[in-house]
């Protein structure tokens, strides 16, 4: 026996291949233990993968994967010993698929391989005579996975090396979700912005050419916005609005004459004139205000082409590209033909940046903040943008190819699947009812087709268009906003919050210096103290809503009862005034609050003597509750919406608004995850806001649970020790109901 042992971990410490080692410990062990079959596979992720086999079908090697909680091979995982049965097909656990091959098979014993107490895989072997495996066998299998574990752990550490060094991985933040692959494009710097300072001459002739320049880049700016109000794409279009502002006497526009008529040259006094204002927006501490440098130098840039090659020929790539440039601006981006952008990386900038709320208005993949990305001359070169991570693979192999085309066509697969059901109601197994709303802040969201299918909208983010502007929009810039808000989902509930700014929202023209924002002048507390921008989004509010009655209006960071009281004062006036103006009864929408601050949860008795409503924000009550801010990389692995600690607050929550009569609904990520909306609708909490990405998949799995079901869940959860002991517990139900919600990759 120990010479058979040490034969075999000879032979694999031998060989130079991982997948040789493999083959040599399954075509060697099947000799030694004088049987039929033997199998390897080995655990990626959440999933087995057969690795190598000497009895099983050669074709499923890297194919055939199963979950850990199927099979009898998954068992084996899950209880982390050794499985001996006479008959597997016979067992509950026996698990089995037409690419195997293996329906000969009945007698199977698998051991787990395990190294420093982590399961690798599991060694497994079979034959077609049903009889149990005895003790020397046992004895054996164990001893040989314990001693190749180390082998075949130091190999995968190996291959790992290997992998990574034919590939290189960049990172960055992730600005708007997507997976796309493409060739890169590398765009920006064609024309510097950094000019020569050159005297001129004549300086009535340089001013003409400015000023043809001036009106030429105005007209190519009111192109795009036409393009975009056609659209119906109105808040983008006001990022260029906002831009041919830039270009009037009293702005940048009439700095570049003055600079010409200083003497200088219009390519000098573009230049000079920008560079200037950059230094002085880049130095600033408010993170916003610094990324508004970008705009003057999109601005700049676009006036200096104008000036330099005015009869440049657009872009137009013959495949869709991934542009790769220094800083995104807006521009760049409307100008680019949309059919042929299949994403967008920038080493600078941030995710407030216009070009960042474009991309996520426009369904396209975008990540920031890519240290290094110009030096690693990508110019052509394949890329797979996985903007979900945050991730820019180049050069990737032919695997990590197949792999992520498997990902987007699977994905694209399940989304078809999902929406097919999409106008059926939102009904458990058992008759329970789920209303499914729609968090959105650009109109351009609202105008969608998943929407037309939901309940409402659960949460408009009026702090969106506020950010869109160069400044605080009136009355009437709001009232046409919320109208057209209002007109897009006729009939149906919009709970509009007032402004939520702070935290990691700031406003270009309002900058908020704290060392502490998420705790900080954020939310009512700035309204509260600027009480004329209150009245004016609460006037404009009630306006909007005159005749239509489908308002609510939700109050953002609530943390103290006399901010209720103090708000509900100025709706009060506000609702008279208007009423007052329209000369007609006025009736009062409904009011509420949001559930972020930890300390309303125990004043929701005098909470409910006040509002009409609450609404949870679950990322910011977890980040509270945990004492964790997620965009921080050192902690964001602890923040966990599925923590035992916040699911306990949630109950919490629910069983006091039903005590109290109050209307709840939860609008954070959580009521969009699919195991957030299982337990909160175990809770009692059947109203769900979500974005309109996962309006579909919900209905889809709602569709298919029971009611009572999810509450013995629920109560198995709040039980548990850890998020992930939940996510376990409730991964296990799904595979017990057949029901698939994650496309069958492992990328």
């Amino acid at each position: 026996m120990l010479t058979l042992l040490k034969k075999i971990s000879q032979e694999m410490a031998a060989a130079q291949q991982y997948e040789q080692a493999l083959n040599i410990l399954v075509s060697s062990t099947k000799e030694a233990m004088n049987t039929q079959c033997c199998s390897v596979f080995i655990l990626e992720g959440s999933k087995l993968v057969l690795s190598a086999t000497d009895g099983l079908k050669k074709a499923a090697v890297g194919k055939f994967k199963v979950p850990i909680t199927k099979g009898v091979i998954g068992w084996t995982v899950q209880k982390e010993e050794l499985i001996n049965l006479a008959d597997a097909r016979e067992h509950p656990q026996f698990y089995t698929s037409r690419v195997l091959m293996e329906d000969e098979y009945r007698a199977i014993l698998s051991v787990p391989i395990i190294h420093r107490k982590q399961v690798l895989g599991v060694l497994a072997i079979q034959q077609s005579e049903a009889r149990q495996y005895n003790e020397e066998e046992e004895a054996f299998l164990v001893t040989l996975s314990a001693q190749v574990a180390v082998a075949i752990n130091g190999l995968k550490q190996k291959k790992k090396v290997q992998v990574a060094r034919r590939q290189v991985l960049l990172k960055g933040e992730s600005a708007s979700q997507g997976v796309a692959i493409a060739n890169a494009l590398v765009i920006g710097g064609q024309i510097t912005l950094e000019q020569p300072s050159t005297p001129c001459t004549d300086v009535d002739v340089e001013y003409q050419k400015l000023c043809s320049a001036i009106t030429r880049t105005r007209a190519s700016l009111d192109e795009i916005t036409q393009k975009f109000n056609s659209e119906q794409h109105e808040e983008l279009a006001s990022i260029f609005s906002a831009l041919h502002l830039l270009l009037d006497e009293s702005s940048l526009g009439g700095e570049y004459e003055k600079e010409v008529m200083l003497g200088w040259s219009a390519e000098s006094a573009v230049s000079r004139v920008s560079l200037r204002y950059i230094e002085q927006f880049s130095v600033m501490d408010d993170a916003y205000l610094k990324e508004r440098a970008t705009d003057i130098r999109d601005l700049g840039q676009r006036v200096l082409r104008q000036l330099i090659e005015p009869n440049r020929i657009k872009l137009e790539p013959d495949e869709k590209v991934i542009l790769i440039t220094r800083e995104a601006d807006a521009t760049s981006l409307a100008e680019f033909p949309r059919q042929k952008l299949a994403g967008v990386v920038s080493e600078f900038g941030g995710i407030n940046s216009h070009a960042c709320i474009m991309a996520r208005a426009l369904g396209i993949p975008a990540i920031v903040g890519v240290d290094k990305l110009l030096l690693a001359e990508l110019d052509g070169k394949q890329l797979i943008l996985n903007a979900n991570r945050g991730q820019l693979l180049i050069s990737p192999t032919r695997q990590m190819l197949k792999e992520y085309r498997e990902l987007i066509s699977a994905e694209q697969a399940l989304e078809r699947k999902y929406r097919r059901e999409l106008k059926k109601p939102t009904i458990t197994v058992d008759g329970k009812r789920a209303e499914l709303h729609v968090n959105a802040g650009l109109l351009s969201g609202i105008h969608n087709e998943t929407v037309k299918e939901t309940d409402g909208i659960g949460l408009y983010r009026t702090e969106i268009a506020f950010m869109m502007q160069p400044r605080f929009p009136s009355e009437a810039e709001q009232h046409k906003i919320y109208s057209e808000v209002l007109e897009a989902v006729p009939g149906r509930p919009v709970i509009m919050r007032t402004l939520d700014i702070g935290g990691d929202k700031p406003l270009p023209y309002f900058p908020i210096n704290e060392d502490n924002p998420f705790l900080g002048w954020r939310g009512i507390r700035m309204s509260l103290d600027h009480p004329e921008l209150l009245q004016i989004q609460l006037r404009a509010m009630l306006r909007a809503d005159a005749g239509r009655q489908q308002l609510q209006i939700l109050l953002p960071m609530v943390s103290h009862l006399k901010e209720i009281d103090e708000t509900l004062e100025y709706f009060d006036k506000a609702h008279h005034e208007i009423q007052e103006e329209l000369g007609s009864q006025l009736q009062k929408p409904k009011i509420g609050i949001m559930i972020e601050v930890p300390s309303l949860i125990y004043q929701l008795d005098q909470v409910a003597q006040r509002v009409d409503f609450v609404s949870v924000g679950s990322n910011d009550l977890t980040q509270y509750l945990l004492a964790v801010d997620r965009n921080n990389p050192r902690v964001s692995s602890l923040y966990d919406s599925l923590h035992p600690g916040v699911l306990r607050a949630l109950q919490r929550i629910m069983l006091d608004c039903q005590q109290h009569q109050l209307e709840v609904s939860v609008c954070g990520e959580l009521a969009g995850e699919p195991m957030g909306a299982m337990l909160l609708l175990a809770m009692g909490c059947n109203k769900l806001s979500m974005n309109h990405g996962n309006i579909a998949k919900i209905n889809y799995l709602m569709r298919r649970v029971s009611f009572t079901e999810l509450q013995c869940m629920l109560r198995r959860a709040l039980l548990l020790d850890s998020g992930q002991e939940v996510r376990d517990l409730l991964t296990k139900y799904l595979s017990a109901q057949g029901i698939t919600l994650e496309a069958d990759t492992d990328v």
